[in-house]
């Protein structure tokens, strides 16, 4: 007997004598039981508040990037663990590894984006700056901190690692504390992950907390500062969102809700086209994968006219057949559903939509199982057809969450955009074709309605990700029915739980809050070459200033000659003079970016080990021949790398006889800690 407990306040909490009994869905026998203890709900909030929030603020946004690598690392070695359990929410292995291993993945790439993308700091910052006055002595920055509350994440019952770990990432690399509430069903193959969490040692104290079973009144002490995250059913979302506390203190609230996925087949993906084998097979994948449990899962199937009895053979072909049963059997590819509630839930949608559908394979509730008696929540994969997708409200509006999908026709291409907008706002409608111009007609009728567009053909079809696979680099989350949300998305979901806020004073002011030099900024002379200094010793507005050089008519013609660059306004006076931008022949763009090299460039070995690359080159105004140019370089910020060697981003401007700036750009150069 499982007895998943609560983590609250540093303190496990066993189930209580009010605790609900969870009937595994193989079975249909007693095997956990959880929640029933009191909370102290207020403890839980002041925990998270005043211990596990400064914590993680003191933190830099790559000191905790490399927190949540070294959590998915120690929870990746323990995943064995998780699949030993993962048989006994309905799951089969290959269906397990969608949600433990997607959960890992998940949390590694945020890491990898909290290291590649935000700075080794504690602001974020949010664009370029604004210069507000004439002069630049009044700028504006628009920054991101942390919210100095706690978000509550409520997760649904299908995904009980991948649904922890994917709102875990984002919220810990901003800076937040968490209260993990799962759904109680499956709550136990959560909790065996928590576990590890808290046994790594590797998350501050008061970072994360766990409840099973109920929130008690948790949402109604919400403040301005909190946010709530919800995974799970439309309605369950209305209920939650109309809380007064929510609505009085504006608590965010982010929704990621069930949704009438659609695919389109592509007018072009006719038999026999690698397309349209595509199309099946990620039909049929969606159709069955977690027995069809998946908020993403392709709920109507959108097919030309001409070739819906061939898909239909074709689709039923595929689905006939399926192995399903106990998980942990050898050779079964669907198990079961979450419980018992779920299939009586499911078999009541399917009733609902036989108004308007025919069903196409046998009895959903009487499957051939293998290794599984009947009394457990398995049903077969259920194809249905509607014929008449105009008329019908049902398909639009119903969701049986579970192996159930209803084939329907279209005229045109105008016509399926417009079937798979009716859905009401989903979280990815998915096209398969090898037209770029029927990609762009689906995109331009229905973006505006889905979260996510998977476009995919047969080409492609392999490397592809799939239809149902939310990736931690891309939105999820959809308009309308969907929620109205967005999670992941790389570093779109870290903002979701950090303030922006608009920050104006001085070059100074703004770069002391986001400890990067901006130009305008105090530039300090440092004691010695700044490339003979290592990454510990240069200091942020460190700055150079070079002697100035002239560039002749002889350098200019020397370089087109050596590079095979000879574009006539650098090598023919009357026709650059016709050009309305330049006053004669010009030096090029990247003579002066090698003279500028050359100008500041320490040669000597030392603590720099490579120039990485460049940023934002801009070239402002012509250099002609008798000019002379100089270059001020000053280092704009400092990220850590290695335990090695860092990345310092240099400012680098160059401005002619007359002190007017004719390039800018930001030069990358990796230096060594030591020397």
């Amino acid at each position: 007997m499982l007895r998943p407990a609560s983590f609250a306040a540093a303190r496990w909490i066993e189930p209580g004598r009010d605790a609900r009994a969870i009937h595994g869905p193989v079975t249909a026998t007693q095997i956990a039981e959880a929640g029933g203890a009191p909370l102290d709900v207020q403890a839980m909030l002041d925990w998270a508040r005043g211990t596990g929030g400064p914590a993680l603020r003191a933190m830099t946004f790559h000191e905790r990037a490399k927190m949540l690598k070294a959590l998915a690392g120690y929870i990746a070695s323990r995943k064995e663990e998780l699949y030993a359990l993962n048989p006994l929410t309905g799951a089969t292995r290959r269906d397990g590894a969608v949600d433990i291993e997607g959960g890992i993945g998940t949390m590694m790439v945020m890491a990898g984006k909290g290291r590649r993308e935000m700075p080794d700091g504690l602001v974020y910052i949010d664009g370029e700056p604004e210069i507000l006055s004439k002069s630049g002595g009044f700028v504006g920055q628009h920054i991101c901190v942390p919210m100095q509350g706690v978000a509550v994440h409520i997760n649904a019952f299908n995904f009980p690692v991948w649904g922890m770990l994917e709102k875990l990432a984002p919220t810990l690399l901003a800076g937040m504390p968490a209260i993990v509430k799962p759904a109680t069903q499956t709550c136990y193959l959560t909790e065996a992950c928590f576990r590890m969490i808290i046994e790594s040692g590797l998350v501050p104290e008061g970072a994360v907390q766990l409840v099973i079973g109920s929130l008690g009144d948790m949402l109604d002490r919400l403040g301005a500062q909190d946010v709530v995250s919800f995974t799970g059913s439309a309605d369950t979302a209305l209920m939650l969102r109309a809380n007064p506390a929510l609505m009085r203190n504006s608590v965010r609230f982010h929704s990621e809700q069930d949704s009438l996925n659609a695919t389109i087949l592509g007018p072009d993906a006719v038999p026999g086209t690698g397309e349209f084998d595509a199309f099946l097979k990620e039909a049929a994948n969606e159709i069955t994968t977690k027995a069809g449990q998946k908020c993403t899962a392709i709920r109507r199937i959108i097919v030309p006219q001409a070739l819906l009895g061939e898909v239909r053979d074709a689709l039923m072909g595929r689905l006939d057949g399926l192995t399903i049963g106990d998980p942990a059997a050898e050779g079964v590819r669907m198990g079961a559903l979450a419980s018992a509630e779920q299939k009586a839930d499911v078999l009541a949608r399917i009733a609902a939509l036989s108004g308007e559908t025919k069903r196409l394979t046998g009895d959903p509730a009487s499957p051939a199982l293998t290794g599984a008696g009947p009394e457990g929540a398995f049903l077969a994969p259920t194809l249905l057809q509607c014929d008449d997708p105009d008329a019908a409200r049902a398909v639009h509006e119903i969701e049986a969450f579970g192996p159930v999908s209803t084939l329907m026709p279209y005229r045109d291409l105008a016509h399926a955009s417009q079937l798979a907008n009716r859905g009401g706002g989903s979280l990815v409608a998915s096209l398969v074709t090898a037209d770029p111009s029927v990609a762009r007609a689906v995109a331009l009728d229905s973006a505006a309605w889905h979260g996510r567009l998977y476009i995919v053909g047969g080409a492609n079809a392999k490397e592809a990700t799939g239809h149902g696979a939310p990736m931690p680099h891309m939105v999820h989350g959809g308009p309308g029915r969907a929620g109205g949300g967005e999670e992941l998305g790389g570093i779109r979901g870290v903002l979701h739980y950090m303030q922006r806020t608009a920050v104006q004073g001085s070059p100074d002011v703004i770069a002391a809050i986001t400890g990067q030099w901006m130009p305008g900024a105090t530039e300090i002379e440092g004691p010695a070459h700044p490339f003979q200094r290592t990454f510990r010793e240069i200091a942020i507005g460190e700055t150079l200033h070079t002697k100035a050089r002239e560039v002749t008519l002889e350098d200019i013609e020397h370089f087109a000659h050596f590079t095979g660059d000879t574009f006539y306004a650098h090598m023919d006076e009357e026709a650059a003079k016709a050009n309305p931008f330049f006053p004669g022949r010009v030096a090029h763009g990247y003579l002066l970016l090698s003279f500028a090299a050359g100008l500041f460039v320490q040669p000597d070995p030392g603590p720099v080990l490579a120039n990485t690359g460049l940023n934002g080159l801009s070239f402002q105004k012509p250099v002609s021949p008798g000019d002379s140019i100089a270059v001020r370089l000053v280092c704009a910020r400092k990220t850590q790398r290695t335990d090695t060697y860092g990345e310092v981003a240099w400012n680098v401007t160059l401005t002619n006889q007359n002190g007017e700036q004719v390039a800018q750009y930001e030069l990358l150069t990796m230096v060594s800690y030591d020397r």
